[in-house]
């Protein structure tokens, strides 16, 4: 939930947390904390977010997000990156970065260089953990590929979610097994091949749902990202919806026949209505 516009005019901003955000996890938050009522992002992007890529940081940060891409500033000096800053937000009295934050050209400064270069405030928010495991975006990707999704939804402070284009799938659905939405996802980290317990978000209504991701192995061999919508009935959809991760419930199979498939459907839905109505992400842990 957004707690202010973001939108915010660059003259305007006078408190920056810096580094790539992916993710916008409770790591991140430790820093965005610091950010006050007019405070923003200053994204450093490497064309590699595939967490929370584009806009979505501003939303699940709830502030904006100042994209400035690595290969524009890599060259700068330590000096020259604030001067940079300073130039670009002309109110700026606080910056905010990570205890790991490096700067300058080939890394050449860290995070309590900035002390040297810039006047105002300085923030260094010290390692944030988790049971002796440092939060990352780099951690969550792992988990996220292994299907440890309790753990990559409680680092992030949030349900891992994609957003795709509803897309026309075989038909099976309807007549064999059950109705799902399929998507087209792009540039989004796709979990772990396997069932899921799921949200789905279409328009402004969030369903509960059973989704899949993987190779179709029982009926086309093609890969597909699926979610069954329980207990609705979905007219036709267009455009996107977004696909929210809830717990993992089993990997991706084969089935000897459709009538196999379609018990074990009906097991899968049987499985994702226990998690759906238990698995809750406590942000209480972290802030």
């Amino acid at each position: 939930m957004l707690r202010r516009s973001t939108i915010l005019k660059k003259e305007s901003v006078d408190a920056l947390a810096i580094g790539s955000f992916d993710g916008i996890h409770v790591g991140h938050r430790q820093l965005i904390n610091h950010l006050g009522e007019n405070g923003a992002l200053f994204v450093i992007d490497k064309d590699q977010a595939n967490l929370t890529p584009g806009i979505k940081r501003s939303e699940y940060a709830g502030y904006p997000c100042m994209f400035f891409h690595f290969l524009k500033i890599k060259h700068l000096s330590g000096a020259e990156f604030v001067e940079l800053l300073k130039k670009e937000f002309i109110n700026l009295k606080k910056i905010v970065v990570g205890y790991d934050f490096f700067f300058g050209a080939h890394r050449s400064c860290n995070a309590y260089d900035l002390q040297k270069f810039f006047d105002g405030e300085v923030i260094i928010v010290e390692e944030y953990s988790y049971k002796g495991v440092s939060i990352h975006s780099s951690v969550i990707r792992s988990y996220l590929q292994e299907g440890r999704l309790s753990e990559a939804n409680r680092f992030l402070g949030r349900e891992y979610a994609i957003t795709g284009d509803v897309i026309t799938g075989q038909g099976l659905g309807n007549k064999e097994l059950v109705p799902t939405l399929n998507l087209k996802v792009l540039e989004y980290l796709i979990p772990r091949e396997g069932v899921y317990a799921t949200r789905t978000k279409i328009a402004q209504h969030i369903y509960n749902s059973v989704s899949f991701i993987g190779t179709r192995h029982t009926t086309d061999g093609q890969f597909s990202v699926e979610t069954h919508i329980l207990d609705e009935t979905i007219s036709e959809i267009q455009g996107a919806i977004e696909l929210f991760f809830v717990e993992f419930l089993r990997d991706n199979q084969k089935f000897n026949t459709l009538l196999d498939l379609k018990i074990q459907i009906e097991q899968d839905i049987k499985e994702a209505r226990k998690h759906l109505f238990t698995c809750k992400v406590y942000l209480s842990d972290f802030l």
